[in-house]
C-alpha cells in the first residue's frame, strides 16, 4: 500500500459566516452588520453555522431555529446560501495561489495543497503553513487553521484539531492511524454510515480501521471503502489543482455616464467580445465572472456569476443586463442599489477550465446543445427568470418538493431544499403521480353524513365513509403535518389522508382548519 502524499490543508472556521460578512458589505449594501453581533445561517428550520458571539451565548450547529432564538434573543438569522459561500471562497483562493500555486477548494471553506513544494521554497512544511497564514490574515480571513499530514483525509482533520490551539497542527509521516484513531465516527462526515456504525458498536475510527476491509465493501460498497482507507489513514485521494483565472481583467468607463441597461449593454459588448477571444487565446473558458458596474455617485453592484458549462459574450451581455435590471430596483436582494447612471464596467474571470474539456462530443450532442441554445436566447429577450426550469427539491408538502430555477443558472441566490435530508412530517412513498397546483375542495363524511374532523389530540371524530358523494372503500391516516407553530400568521396544522373511492380512484386529502382539500391522485 502506497504511502499517501504530505498535504496542507487550510481551514476556515465559520466560513458560511466570513462569506456573508464580506458578502454584505461588498455585494448587498443597506444595513451594516456588526461582525462581531451573534449571527446564525439557518436552513430548513435549523442552524447549520453560527459566529463566536453566537455560540458564546449558547448557540449550536444543527440546533433548532427557535431554540437558537430562545438561547440568545439578539440573534441575527440569515438564509444559507451555498452559491454566496462559493463566490467569497474565491477571494481566498487567490490570495493562496500568489504565494503557492496547486490549490484545491474540497469545498467552501476548505482548501487543500500539496506540502512537497512549499515546504522546499519556505524550508519546512511549518514555515510554509505560517507564510500561508499570514497574508490571508492581512486580507482579512481571520484564525485559518492549518493542518499537516499524510493524506487529504488526514491533513482536514489536523486542521480541525488546531481550534484553540497554535494555529498549524502537524502530524508526523507514518503518524495518521494514530492521530485518526481516537476520532469519533461522525468525523467521516456521511450521518448515514456514522449511525449505522454506532448501532453496530464501532465508535471510533480506530475500531472503524480495525473492520476487514473486504466485510466493509460488501456492506457499504465503494464509498464505504472509501471511508475505511480514510479511517486508516490511508486516503487514496490526491490533490487535483484548481486552474487559476488568468489575469485578463476588462473594463470600460463611459465618458458620459449611461442610464439604460441597454445602453450600457451594447456599449460594453466590444469589450466583452475581446475579454473572452482573451481567454480562449489561452486555452480556457470561464465558468464564473465577476462582474463590477459603478455609478457617477461611486456606489458598486458586485456580482460573481457562475455558469455549469462556461460563458460565451453573449451570455456575458446578458448577465451584465440582468445585474443593472437588479441593481436598478430598491431593495432587490444580493445587489446594492445604483442611484446614478452607469460609469464603468469591469470584468474579471473568476474560474476558468481548460477548454478541452468543453468541446463537443460527436454523437449526442446536438439536439441538447440546440435546446441550451433556444432557451438561452430566449432567456436574453424576457430576463434572467423569464425562462425556469423545474427540479424536484426537498419538503414537507408536496408543492413545495418543485423548484423553479433560472435556466442554466449554477448561482441561484436560494439554498436548494436537499431530497434526501429527513423531513420530519413528510409524507412517506409512494407519492402521487398527479400533484395539483392549487388544492381542490372535498367534501369528507362519516357514517349517516357526520362530520369528519380531527380532533386536538389527532383522533377522528368520526370514520370517512364517503368523499364528494362516493362511497370510501379503505382509507389510511391521518399523518399530521405541523409547521411554524409559533409563528401566529405562518403557522398550519393539517393532517393527510389516503382515501379510495368506490371507482377505484386514490386521493390524497389533507384536513386543514378550514376543511378538507385533495392536494393528489395516486396513479
Amino acid at each position: 500500500m502506497s504511502v499517501p502524499e504530505r498535504v496542507i490543508a487550510l481551514w476556515f472556521p465559520d466560513w458560511p459566516v466570513t462569506a456573508y460578512l464580506r458578502t454584505q458589505a461588498r455585494e448587498l449594501g443597506g444595513i451594516e452588520v456588526d461582525p462581531d453581533d451573534p449571527i446564525a445561517l439557518v436552513h430548513a428550520g435549523g442552524v447549520v453555522a453560527c459566529s463566536a458571539a453566537a455560540r458564546a451565548a449558547g448557540v449550536r450547529r444543527g440546533q433548532r431555529r427557535r431554540d437558537a432564538q430562545s438561547a440568545c434573543p439578539q440573534l441575527r438569522l440569515v438564509p444559507a446560501d451555498e452559491a454566496r459561500d462559493a463566490r467569497a471562497f474565491h477571494d481566498a483562493m487567490r490570495v493562496v495561489e500568489e504565494l503557492s500555486p496547486g490549490v484545491q477548494a474540497l469545498r467552501s471553506g476548505l482548501a487543500v495543497l500539496r506540502a512537497r513544494g512549499p515546504a522546499r521554497f519556505y524550508g519546512g512544511e511549518e514555515r510554509a503553513a505560517l507564510a500561508l497564514l499570514r497574508p490571508l490574515d492581512d486580507a482579512g480571513f481571520a484564525d485559518v487553521r492549518a493542518g499537516i499530514a499524510d493524506g487529504v483525509f488526514t491533513a482536514e482533520h489536523a486542521a480541525h484539531g488546531a481550534e484553540g490551539s497554535p494555529p498549524v497542527r502537524i502530524v508526523a509521516a507514518g503518524g495518521s492511524p494514530g492521530f485518526l484513531s481516537p476520532l469519533p465516527v461522525q468525523s467521516l462526515n456521511d450521518d448515514e454510515i456514522a449511525l449505522f456504525l454506532t448501532r453496530l458498536g464501532v465508535r471510533t475510527l480506530g475500531d472503524f480501521a480495525d473492520l476487514d476491509a473486504s466485510l466493509v465493501a460488501d456492506r457499504l460498497g465503494q464509498h464505504g471503502l472509501r471511508l475505511h482507507a480514510g479511517a486508516s489513514g490511508a486516503d487514496p485521494r490526491e490533490v487535483v489543482p484548481r486552474v487559476p483565472p488568468p489575469e485578463l481583467t476588462s473594463e470600460i468607463s463611459f465618458e458620459a455616464p449611461l442610464e439604460l441597461a441597454e445602453q450600457v449593454a451594447f456599449a460594453a459588448r466590444r469589450t466583452v467580445e475581446d475579454f473572452h477571444r482573451a481567454i480562449g487565446r489561452a486555452g480556457l473558458v470561464c465558468t464564473a465572472v465577476r462582474i463590477t458596474v459603478v455609478d457617477d455617485d461611486g456606489r458598486r453592484s458586485e456580482r460573481v456569476w457562475q455558469h455549469p458549462v462556461s460563458f460565451d459574450a453573449a451570455s456575458i451581455v446578458d448577465r451584465i443586463r440582468w445585474q443593472l435590471q437588479d441593481a436598478s430596483s430598491a431593495g432587490a436582494p444580493g445587489q446594492q442599489h445604483l442611484s446614478g447612471s452607469v460609469a464603468s464596467v469591469r470584468l474579471e474571470p473568476e474560474a476558468v477550465d481548460h477548454g478541452a474539456a468543453h468541446q463537443p462530443a460527436l454523437i449526442g450532442h446536438g439536439p441538447d446543445e440546440r435546446t441550451h441554445h433556444a432557451m438561452t436566447r430566449v432567456q436574453a429577450v424576457l430576463g434572467h427568470r423569464g425562462v425556469l426550469s423545474p427540479e424536484i427539491g426537498g419538503g414537507r408538502a408536496l408543492a413545495e418538493r418543485e423548484v423553479l430555477r433560472p435556466w442554466d443558472d449554477a448561482s441561484s441566490s436560494s439554498p436548494r431544499p436537499v431530497r434526501d435530508r429527513p423531513w420530519p412530517g413528510a409524507l412517506p412513498a409512494p407519492l402521487p403521480s398527479e400533484v395539483f397546483r392549487a388544492p381542490r375542495p372535498a367534501e369528507v363524511r362519516g357514517s349517516a353524513g357526520a362530520e369528519c374532523a380531527v380532533d386536538e389530540r389527532g383522533l377522528l371524530t368520526a370514520e370517512p365513509t364517503t368523499i364528494d358523494g362516493l362511497r370510501v372503500v379503505s382509507w389510511a391516516g391521518p399523518w399530521p403535518l405541523i409547521e411554524r407553530d409559533w409563528d401566529s400568521v405562518r403557522r398550519r396544522i393539517a393532517h393527510r389522508f389516503q382515501l379510495v373511492d368506490e371507482t377505484g380512484a386514490a386521493w390524497l386529502a389533507v384536513r386543514a382548519e378550514n376543511g378538507w382539500w385533495i392536494e393528489g391522485r395516486y396513479g
